[in-house]
């Protein structure tokens, strides 16, 4: 309470957490499970391209623990190590009106533990997985902060365009066919572009459609 932000908190583990869509989250420990806090300036919509700064931080911290791996982001909030995912970004906001008060990013990566497969699920991994080695959930959350920090920046006094051009270099299946299930239906086509407010783009033959919430699977 009081506190002005930007504000780190880190859980050692967590048991009853929650991710995308109310779905339930837990993280062991010797994972990182980390919540920044912000006082945002901006209309919602621009607050919302948070997510993408913090998506950002986490393949640069994937791309300094793992430098022999392939580092990829999902659409929306998600980022892969060798095809696999590794972390997720959650954003939870509070306000009034069109006013965002307060901010919360929170970003869980798999350093040396990893679910299970499931049925449905993207298949997943940990940087101990892939590399031999699990970095401190201290020292990986310092990485994330200063990478978070330069990228919520450069959002801040550039707007989201070096954003937008930096994930789509690191965007899997760009060009590619992928499904993309909504609350109300399933669409398919290909992974065109990302737009100018972060939405997914599909060419379904020639026509561009907009996706501005959903789930993304691959072929």
């Amino acid at each position: 309470r009081g506190a002005a932000g930007p504000l780190w908190i880190m859980a050692r583990a967590q048991t009853a957490a929650r991710g995308r869509r109310g779905r339930a989250w837990t993280a062991p420990e010797g994972n990182l499970s980390a919540t920044c806090l912000l006082r945002p300036d901006g209309p919602p919509a621009r607050v919302a391209l948070m997510s993408f700064a913090a998506c950002l931080a986490v393949a640069e911290v994937f791309e300094t623990l793992a430098p022999q791996a392939t580092v990829a982001l999902k659409w929306p909030n998600d980022a892969l190590l060798n095809g696999r995912k590794a972390a997720g970004v959650l954003l939870e906001s509070a306000g009034a009106g069109a006013r965002v008060d307060w901010l919360a990013v929170g970003v869980g990566i798999n350093l040396a533990h990893h679910p299970e497969a499931e049925p449905d699920a993207w298949p997943a991994t940990s940087i101990l997985r892939e590399t031999g080695a699990a970095p401190g959930a201290e020292a990986a959350l310092a990485l994330l902060a200063a990478a978070f920090s330069r990228w919520s920046g450069l959002l801040d006094a550039e707007g989201f365009a070096p954003l937008r051009a930096a994930w789509l270099a690191r965007a899997a299946r760009l060009g590619q066919k992928v499904t993309a299930r909504l609350p109300d239906a399933t669409v398919e086509g290909v992974f065109a572009d990302l737009d100018a407010g972060g939405a997914l783009v599909l060419s379904q033959g020639g026509v561009m459609r907009r996706i501005q919430a959903a789930d993304v699977y691959f072929s």
